[in-house]
């Protein structure tokens, strides 16, 4: 806009076309080409900018000593807009949730829901009567410098069997491939798969996967609670001795996880091994 007005005003003051003229080539109505020409009097080399259609005085206006109060509470709490209007009221200052909400929206302090994010309806988590029939998918980000390596890690709540296996990156394709090569060393069948809401574990996954996916839900760590205790026994007792590097941690899994599943006991199947559980194995 601030362009196409800058070639408007030029063609009346600097080719002589009429104000009506430009209306009619524009489509903007008259009047506003003669507001557009009397704000630039240099003859249509300056862009005239658009101004803020925000009113110069409002009655209702929060006062910059209540903006300072709601930002300093944000920052000192790191809480939802609902708890800081809350402790306001508390404090003896009236002021309402919306207005709470548009003030730290301005201030660039509230997370925003990316729009890139698809919903995930919920569904209600399975019994794990069987193996296969609850199987839970997580990602460990691991630091090499400046680069991330992933290590994706799928278990089988039922029998605690698992699988690892790490990536130089994280996505929808990878997180397929790494549930393909699962897939091929399971002595079971997938019935239900469980993850988090990652990116790399989106509704594309769910589609392309063709088994039943449930996300665990939003800050509920517990969902995936057999898992994380997986994760730490992984890094604490494999990961942590080998160089952050994708191919030495790859060959080093599957001699771990060999181990973990046919030799390490489990107080959570009464000191078994998964594969001692594992009718078809």
């Amino acid at each position: 806009m601030p362009k196409l007005r800058m070639e408007a005003v030029r063609l009346v003051k600097y080719r002589g076309w009429s104000t009506r003229q430009v209306a009619r080539y524009t489509g903007f109505n008259q009047s506003a080409i003669v507001k557009w020409c009397n704000k630039d009097p240099t003859g249509g080399w300056r862009r005239i900018e658009t101004k803020s259609s925000k009113p110069d005085h409002r009655p209702k206006q929060i006062s910059d000593d209540l903006i300072s109060e709601i930002v300093e509470t944000r920052l000192n709490l790191k809480r939802s807009s609902e708890v800081i209007h809350k402790v306001l009221k508390e404090k003896g200052i009236k002021i309402s949730l919306s207005s709470v909400k548009r003030t730290l929206d301005r201030k660039m302090l509230l997370k925003k829901r990316s729009p890139w994010k698809r919903y995930h309806a919920p569904m209600p988590r399975p019994l794990a009567l069987n193996a296969g029939d609850l199987i839970e998918l997580d990602t460990i980000h691991l630091m090499n410098g400046n680069r991330r390596i992933y290590v994706f890690t799928l278990l089988d709540v039922f029998s605690r069997w698992a699988y690892a296996r790490a990536y130089e990156r994280a996505n929808t394709m990878i997180a397929l491939d790494f549930l393909k090569r699962a897939k091929r060393k399971t002595p079971f069948v997938f019935h239900h798969l469980q993850s988090d809401h990652g990116s790399e574990f989106s509704t594309h996954f769910t589609e392309r996967a063709k088994i039943l996916h449930r996300h665990s839900r939003v800050r509920r760590p517990n969902d995936n609670a057999h898992l994380e205790r997986f994760n730490r026994t992984l890094q604490e007792e494999c990961l942590d001795n080998l160089k952050p590097d994708v191919k030495e941690i790859n060959r080093a899994l599957p001699k771990y996880l060999n181990y973990y599943n046919t030799k390490r006991h489990h107080f959570g199947l009464n000191l078994k091994f998964p594969v001692q559980v594992i009718p078809s194995y």
